[in-house]
């Protein structure tokens, strides 16, 4: 099994910084891709960037590229993102996830939830104006 716990949120000023990590343990090793998503209450849930475990990769929301950047730290099997230029619309519930791709079966985009398999507890980010 694989546990993911994200750390790093809390209560920033628009403008400002804010750093979010997430730890995974257990079988990572078939991960393809890891990705990062946030919900504020009564939206769903949205993509906000992903990363290419092996290949480096990086993909991200058009709302947040330029602002955001994710990164990773393979020796700790650490996931990274660094936030940057805060607004009060960045305030949402983030989430760390992990995919598993099966060979033989399509895999959905790297900015669709239902593409991955693990999911953290979530971490609060709050931006205030």
């Amino acid at each position: 099994q694989v546990q993911l716990v994200e750390s790093g949120g809390g209560l920033v000023q628009t403008g400002g910084s804010l750093s979010l990590s997430c730890a995974a343990s257990g079988r990572t090793f078939n991960s393809f891709v890891r990705g990062w998503f946030r919900q504020a209450p009564g939206k769903e849930r949205e993509f906000v960037a992903a990363i290419n475990w092996t290949g480096g990769a990086t993909y991200y929301a058009d709302s947040v590229k330029g602002r955001f950047t994710i990164s990773r730290d393979n020796t700790r099997n650490t996931v990274w993102l660094h936030m940057f230029s805060l607004k009060p619309e960045d305030t949402a519930v983030y989430y760390c996830a992990l995919d598993h791709p099966l060979e033989g079966i399509p895999t959905p985009a790297v900015t669709t939830a239902r593409r991955y398999t693990y999911w953290g507890q979530g971490t609060q980010v709050t931006v205030s104006s």
